[in-house]
């Protein structure tokens, strides 16, 4: 997958930009606050549209009430293009793949992307929704069946949610629960069967990955915490269908016994949106025994497996969007990264401060950004 141009207006800090784009390695330095990681988050925004903007509309100009993302991409060797319309009253007012207008469930997984960040180093500490987030926009990428029962299922919670407080208020009866338990439990059972083997091919790539870049004889591995249930027992079990329908069964159980909490708490406590992913080195948890460099070879292990993950499912390498973590990694962990980079071939847009992270031969397409303007440095 080759993203070939960028078109954004009045996005971010950009009036209106066209950009052309490199086949390998794509290179944008700066000083901070000048733009540079706006270029490469509205190559994720359109992969998964989320951003890690506080709200949507923080996308658009601070003088505007609009804003417009479009990537134009080569994938399996056919030109594609996916936009996205913002607006300040209604964040995404519209999404298009190639010109034609779409909703949600037929846009995401068009352009595929990963994105490495500094606070990604940190998420093995961080919060258990940090690590669903980065889980879901990998699966949804992968299936768009995934992502479309993730929409569902989250549409469920809060029906579910607003019910309960009416149930607890006495304004509806606690019968009317049973419904929304049912396709609660439904697609509980549907997201966690795909995540438990997500889970289970990334941490076969994860563990190769680790043991290639790592100077140390460490088993790194991944494991889903599936909140009451053991997971040994479900990792026995979770690719065959009997399994699939033991998780529905075993949901719409949990989900009756603890609908009396839920009332007297108004939410749903329980399901794949409380669940967990735990990382181990050596079978010792890596949040609680692993040191920083660890935990920096873990992290990138993951995102490198996260690209061999999707090329497994979609049948080639995403894009790979590095947003100032260069200066993060120690000059072997860099080496490691550019190596692997140019083995495999992955187009890469990075951001920088500074052009001493890179080699000093011609090492890809290098730009410079000042104030939301790009000068070709070629």
């Amino acid at each position: 997958m080759r993203v070939t141009e960028i078109f954004l207006k009045d996005y971010r800090n950009f009036d209106e930009l066209k950009l052309d784009l490199g086949e390998g390695i794509n290179i944008f330095l700066g000083r901070n606050a000048q733009g540079k990681t706006n270029i490469l988050e509205s190559v994720y925004f359109a992969s998964v549209l989320r951003s890690r903007a506080a709200k949507l509309t923080d996308l658009i100009s601070w003088d505007g009430d609009a804003a417009f993302v479009k990537i134009n991409f080569r994938k399996a060797d056919v030109s594609q293009e996916v936009a996205v319309e913002l607006s300040a009253g209604k964040r995404i007012r519209r999404l298009f793949v190639n010109g034609e207008m779409v909703r949600s469930k037929s846009f995401v997984g068009r352009l595929n992307s990963v994105i490495f960040a500094p606070e990604d180093l940190y998420m093995f500490r961080g919060s258990p929704a940090g690590r669903r987030q980065f889980l879901n926009a990998e699966i949804s990428q992968a299936s768009p069946v995934y992502y479309e029962n993730l929409v569902v299922y989250n549409h469920i919670i809060n029906q579910r949610n607003v019910l309960l407080k009416k149930i607890r208020a006495g304004q509806a009866r606690q019968s009317s629960l049973e419904t929304w338990n049912e396709q609660f439990a439904k697609y509980s059972a549907r997201i966690t069967a795909e995540r438990l083997i997500a889970v289970d091919t990334l941490n076969d790539f994860a563990r190769i990955v680790y043991k290639n870049i790592s100077a140390q004889n460490e088993k790194f591995s991944i494991q889903y915490e599936l909140k009451g249930l053991n997971f040994e027992i479900a990792q026995e079990n979770f690719y065959s269908e009997e399994f699939k329908h033991f998780l529905f069964d075993w949901y719409k159980k949990i989900i009756a016994e603890k609908s009396q909490r839920d009332i007297e708490h108004c939410n749903s406590g329980f399901g794949p949106h409380h669940d967990d992913l735990k990382f181990f080195i050596n079978d010792r948890e890596l949040k609680l025994y692993g040191s920083q460099g660890q935990m920096r070879t873990a992290a990138l292990s993951l995102k490198l497996s996260e690209l061999e993950f999707l090329k497994s499912a979609r049948g080639e390498y995403p894009v790979l969007l590095l947003d100032d973590v260069m200066s993060e990694l120690d000059a072997n962990r860099r080496e490691q990264l550019l190596k692997f980079l140019k083995l495999k071939k992955i187009q890469t847009i990075i951001t920088a401060t500074e052009k001493k992270y890179f080699p000093d031969e011609n090492f890809g397409k290098v730009f410079e950004v000042i104030a939301g303007k790009i000068y070709s440095k070629d």
